[in-house]
């Protein structure tokens, strides 16, 4: 089978929302008047990003969930993707794998795969994928205004202890189910489109956490200019984490990454509006904080109990 053949048969998909997709030297996409585009890339390395033996069913479902996570952070609707593909070798059934998995989420989110190359070399998949947003309704970083709360959808923590236990397997093994869920949160994030499609016009500014909350949220308060105060004991745990001791749970909340989940700024006066549109989506909704005007992150805990370790985010360079 040849890389041609490869892409034919795994990766051909119908692609009713662009003029012309894979098979030429550019794909053709139509722009809707009075929307910009919004756009977003990712890679994903083989033994930094996910381990060599990962289902590749499950790995071709989160190549494209981180990035479609990121358009949810804009508020913007996706419309179509990429797909650069480095490939060892040419093996069919993980090809089949990873195409069913990355295809499953693509459809359910009316995404087409609209291009992209593969070759042959160390496993490597980058995806840049496109969105549309109205004119000015964007999510950004850089709209937190002091005073407002900060919240964050789901439950934030899980990847980072599935991926410790991966690398370091504890003395008394989780569950069956709690094992399950565990590689489920960090195999198979749910990108939360959408939410941040619901947010537009009621957060101020929003952001993924792809990096953990230490190292994503400094990043929303520099751009807009301001400082936060978050309550240790607020952030949302999961049951399986909630078996931990508090600190070691709010260490991994606070510090793990790879959660995608949405993290976001609103007035006190959204509060009704933020609460309803988690029941509306089924979503948890918590509000960890709010935003201050004195510089910097700053973490409290009403009991007097601290974090295991200094709360930072992942650094791919440290």
């Amino acid at each position: 089978m040849t890389e041609f053949d490869a892409i034919q048969r795994f990766f051909r998909w119908p692609t009713p929302t662009a003029s012309l997709g894979p098979g030429d030297d550019c794909a053709l996409w139509e722009v809707p008047a009075g929307q910009q585009l919004a756009i977003s890339s990712d890679m994903l390395v083989s033994g930094r990003h996910f381990f060599a033996d990962t289902d590749p069913e499950g790995l071709g479902h989160k190549a494209l969930a981180v990035n479609l996570s990121d358009l949810a952070a804009m508020g913007a609707r996706p419309q179509a993707f990429t797909l650069a593909l480095a490939l060892p070798e040419l093996n069919t059934d993980w090809l089949a794998a990873f195409s069913r998995g990355m295809r499953r989420l693509a459809e359910a989110h009316h995404c087409a795969l609209i291009g992209g190359d593969t070759t042959a070399g160390p496993l490597n998949i980058s995806i840049t994928v496109l969105g549309h947003v109205p004119q000015g309704q964007a999510l950004r970083r850089d709209g937190a205004q002091v005073g407002d709360d900060i919240y964050v959808s789901g439950s934030i923590g899980d990847a980072r202890l599935a991926l410790q236990h991966a690398l370091q397997p504890p003395l008394s093994p989780w569950s069956d189910a709690d094992q399950a869920y565990l590689r489920q949160r960090l195999e198979r994030p749910s990108p939360r489109v959408d939410l941040g499609l619901a947010l537009r016009g009621v957060a101020t500014a929003a952001m993924d956490l792809s990096d953990g909350l230490a190292g994503d949220l400094p990043h929303l308060l520099k751009a807009s200019a301001c400082g936060a105060q978050v309550d240790l004991e607020a952030l949302p745990l999961s049951t399986v984490l909630r078996q931990l001791p508090a600190p070691e749970a709010w260490t991994l909340a606070a510090s793990g990454g790879d959660d995608y989940e949405l993290l976001f700024t609103a007035p006190a006066h959204q509060r009704a509006a933020v609460a309803a549109l988690g029941r509306q989506l089924d979503v948890p909704l918590t509000r960890i904080g709010h935003i201050t005007s004195t510089p910097g992150l700053h973490w409290q805990s009403a009991s007097g109990l601290q974090a295991t370790s200094p709360l930072q985010g992942f650094d791919h360079f440290a």
